[in-house]
């Protein structure tokens, strides 16, 4: 597929410096560009690339005025990097742009379908689910019974969606996502053997929000476990039973968050953080990567460290944690001076 500087720059309300009429098919790193491809300045450290790159066409700032000659066909936007992400979304949407029910396929007689339907081969759509308008569920997808799945979100190829899940509009969900596996709900008998806890609550995913591959979302004991608009979740996250998580919070990779915690809105988490049940978390929190969270934490407040203590504390002791063989080795040199004595 491909497009001119000239179409591109009407998507982007930009401006094109040089060839109008020059296409490309193909997107790279300015470091990398060829013939065909389009690229992108935004960090200054990269501006000498653009005086050796190949590209057909750059996206820039307003602002550039380059000092040498230029091979590359400019188109001039506001923001470079805002305008490339617009761009990649937009070549996103028409790559992905599949319409029509592969075969085979299991779908429920009560199950229903708005248009635009895109659903691949070997996918299981249960009993009474609805789907809405221009949904794409990949291949090898489960869907269980009495699901509900909103507007304009996208399944990829192997995600499973258990019974009585509810996904909003405009959700991404990647591949291997399982979406309302049971809470890990055991109870000791009275000789010591666990039993199972029935799991009978469901997940909830409000509007606009991500899921990345490999994350696991567990069905709530009684209720439900709910997402709020607009987070974000990384691969490979582990969120528990009955968890609540605020409007727009965002959690980077391995990070595991235990029943029933509930984390506030605008709440930044970082890599392979651990979060213990029944605490609250505060609304614009960050976490940094790799610490453990086992107290209730306050609005706006910034962690770090297992336990994890505020970021300033922990700069200050690490500190002191890097200089604790030279303090042991002062106080071995006064122990002997005191024992001299």
């Amino acid at each position: 597929m491909k497009f001119t500087a000239s179409q591109i720059a009407g998507i982007l309300e930009g401006e094109v410096v040089g060839d109008p009429e020059i296409a490309v098919y193909k997107l790279a790193k300015i470091e990398e560009g060829e013939k065909g491809a389009l690229t992108f300045l935004a960090n200054p450290k990269y501006t000498p690339y653009i005086y050796t790159t190949k590209a057909s066409v750059t996206i820039v700032n307003k602002d550039f005025v380059p000092e040498h000659t230029l091979e590359t066909t400019l188109i001039k936007v506001e923001n470079a990097y805002q305008s490339f992400s617009k761009l990649l979304a937009y070549y996103n949407e028409v790559k992905n742009n599949k319409v029509g029910i592969e075969s085979p396929v299991f779908k429920s007689d009560s199950a229903s379908f708005g248009e635009n339907l895109y659903l691949g081969a070997f996918a299981y759509v249960g009993n009474n689910v609805k789907i809405g308008n221009n949904v794409k569920v990949y291949p090898n997808v489960y869907i269980g019974d009495n699901v509900t799945i909103g507007d304009d979100v996208t399944v990829f190829a192997g995600a499973k969606i258990y019974s009585e899940t509810i996904i909003g509009k405009n959700c991404i969900i990647h591949s291997g996502v399982v979406l309302g596996a049971d809470g890990f709900g055991f109870a000791p008998d009275e000789n010591g053997e666990y039993q199972r806890v029935p799991q009978i609550g469901n997940v909830v995913l409000e509007d606009d929000i991500d899921i990345g591959a490999g994350t696991t979302i567990d069905r709530a004991t009684l209720g439900s476990t709910i997402l709020r608009k607009g987070v974000k979740l990384d691969n490979q996250i582990m969120i528990a039973h009955n968890v609540e998580i605020g409007e727009h919070t965002v959690i980077a990779a391995q990070t595991g968050v235990a029943g029933s915690t509930k984390i506030g809105k605008h709440c930044m988490i970082g890599g392979q953080v651990g979060i213990v049940g029944h605490i609250t978390i505060g609304d614009r929190v960050r976490i940094q990567a790799q610490s453990g969270i086992g107290r209730n934490v306050k609005d706006d407040e910034v962690l770090q460290g297992s336990p994890a203590i505020s970021y300033s504390d922990f700069n200050k002791s690490y500190v002191h944690f890097k200089n604790l063989p030279k303090v042991i080795n002062r106080l071995e040199k006064i122990e002997k001076q005191i024992d001299g004595k």
